[in-house]
């Protein structure tokens, strides 16, 4: 037991004995998230049930010049909730509580440890959607996913997560609590420092509480599978799509290595020889709907899809749209360190990102299938490794250098949804230019001046 006057001491005082932990054998959990070989054991790990609560850790901790992590459910791809050496993990899980559901305003007010499939599962009760669905929804929570901005199979038609904060608490660094934002369409007044919160991954801010905008559920839904033998006529038909001004809730992409992981994984009948395989999925009005997969149908056969399968009914839809969901679980099967990537680049570029995956991966001898969501852009490179071999390692390390480096030649990005963390925060400067870069490092200095909010990450 720690000393009544150390800070975890102090921290017990506050909030309760069962709320700190410190044996090794505890802390080990919180070592790592969903980011490979990354780890670092915090110096003890607090569980705050309030808003109040989490300002009485910033400013304790803060006082002893001892860093704090936030974390959700440690589903993170880029290293954002990984400690730093000496830090406290400040987890929210227990704030877990939906707070209203208002439908005369289409909003939902949460806690941030709320489960993101409990937000969906609410506002589906109540006749209503949010959009915003990523892979980990059914066990990430809202507060990280505010944090890390994350995006999902949505996103093409409904955005990311951004879109939906109508209004955010935040704690401070020096336990100041912040309401930022409100229920109002319309809001100009000030600088919108509710935005400035929303993807900064921890490093500006605790995020406690989220307002969330809802929309009509949509009357009716259509999906599609489509495959192909060449993986550009994949990406053609994807701009055709688009450019005859249809926007598909859903389009997303695999390739076939993908194709083979996933079907044996969840045996749903997805056809292996293809090269590539679309999944389409239109929604809205029911008219409308009728009419925009049947010109995706059109479309799909104009430019060479082998096979077209539309699915029957709501079930078969889920059965489809699950196996999507189920690429990662399933290429995780295949070696003992799954390195899930996220580059995102023009749609224009797409077939030619892919291609250089491709060779890439041949180049340094590695085993990569690519997924992702081919309406925005957005592909996620998987590297099926062993991380207990530097040197097949170190040839991951410089391969993924070769695709941020290519991503940005093509215009594209580093990440799409994924966030920063400590996976990518060598190549942040590069992106952004020096200028840019040095305005991102002076928000945090006038927000963080002592540099204690999940340090190291993002902007470091």
């Amino acid at each position: 037991m720690n000393a009544p006057d150390s800070l975890e001491g102090k921290l017990r005082e506050h909030l309760g004995v069962p709320a700190v932990l410190t044996a090794q054998e505890d802390l080990l959990p919180y070592a790592f998230d969903g980011t490979a070989a990354l780890r670092q054991v915090p110096r003890a790990v607090v569980f705050a049930r309030s808003a109040e609560q989490v300002a009485t850790v910033l400013r304790l901790a803060g006082a002893a010049g001892v860093p704090v992590v936030t974390r959700g459910s440690g589903t993170g791809l880029s290293g954002g909730s990984v400690p730093v050496p000496g830090a406290l993990v400040l987890c929210l899980v227990e704030m877990d509580r939906i707070l209203e559901i208002d439908t005369r305003n289409l909003t939902l007010r949460a806690e941030a440890g709320v489960i993101t499939q409990q937000i969906y599962d609410a506002a589906d009760a109540a006749g209503l959607f949010y959009p915003p669905d990523p892979g980990s929804m059914k066990v990430s929570t809202i507060g990280g996913n505010v944090a890390e901005n994350s995006g999902g199979l949505r996103g093409l038609k409904y955005g990311v997560t951004r879109d939906y904060v109508m209004g955010l608490e935040v704690v401070l660094a020096d336990g100041s609590i912040c309401w930022l934002g409100n229920k109002c369409v319309k809001d100009v007044a000030g600088y919108n420092l509710r935005d400035l919160f929303i993807g900064s991954e921890g490093t500006l801010g605790v995020i406690t509480q989220v307002l969330l905008k809802l929309l009509p559920k949509p009357a009716a839904r259509a999906t599609l599978l489509a495959t192909f033998a060449q993986m550009d006529a994949a990406a053609e038909t994807v701009s055709a799509i688009i450019a005859a001004k249809i926007i598909p809730c859903t389009l997303e992409f695999l390739d076939q290595k993908t194709i083979r992981c996933v079907e044996d994984f969840a045996h749903v009948g997805l056809p292996t020889e293809a090269a590539a395989l679309l999944l389409i999925e239109t929604d809205g009005h029911p008219a409308a709907v009728a009419d925009e997969i049947s010109r995706i149908e059109a479309l799909c056969r104009e430019r060479g899809a082998t096979t077209l399968k539309r699915a029957a009914d709501a079930a078969e839809a889920t059965r489809l749209a699950t196996a999507r969901r189920s690429a990662f679980s399933a290429l995780a099967r295949l070696r003992p360190t799954t390195i899930l990537e996220d580059v995102t680049v023009p749609r224009s570029e797409l077939a030619a990102m892919i291609r250089f995956v491709g060779e890439t991966a041949a180049r340094y001898r590695l085993e990569v299938a690519t997924f992702g969501h081919f309406g925005d852009g957005n592909l996620h490179p998987t590297f099926l490794t062993d991380e207990r071999d530097a040197g097949e390692m170190h040839r991951v390390e410089e391969a993924l250098k070769d695709i941020f480096a290519q991503a940005l030649a093509l215009g594209g990005t580093i990440t799409g949804e994924h966030g920063v963390g400590l996976a990518k925060r060598s190549f942040l400067r590069g992106q952004m230019g020096d200028a840019s870069y040095a305005l991102l490092k002076a928000v945090k200095r006038a927000i963080d001046p002592d540099g204690l909010l999940n340090p190291g990450k993002a902007t470091e």
